[in-house]
């Protein structure tokens, strides 16, 4: 049996060593997970897969992407 999540996604800053997030949207015991950009790591792609990329930020970012009980009904087919 899957547990199926739901996730709420935030941003925030380092502040005097403590997260401070951006917005009052997460519940106070919430467990979270935290991703670190990293400055000064730079990768480079060819034209077509930054026009992939771009395309397929424009999409989460117009929320057309898909919900987490559609990613594992699709990894969980056989």
């Amino acid at each position: 049996m899957v547990e199926l999540l739901s996730m709420l996604i935030t941003t925030g800053k380092v502040q005097n060593g403590a997260i401070e997030v951006d917005s009052n949207t997460l519940p106070e015991g919430a467990k979270v997970t935290i991703l670190v950009h990293e400055v000064d790591e730079t990768f480079e792609v060819n034209p077509a897969d930054e026009a992939k990329l771009l395309a397929a930020i424009a999409e989460a970012e117009r929320g057309e992407g898909l919900s987490v009980a559609e990613v594992l009904q699709e990894i969980q087919k056989p």
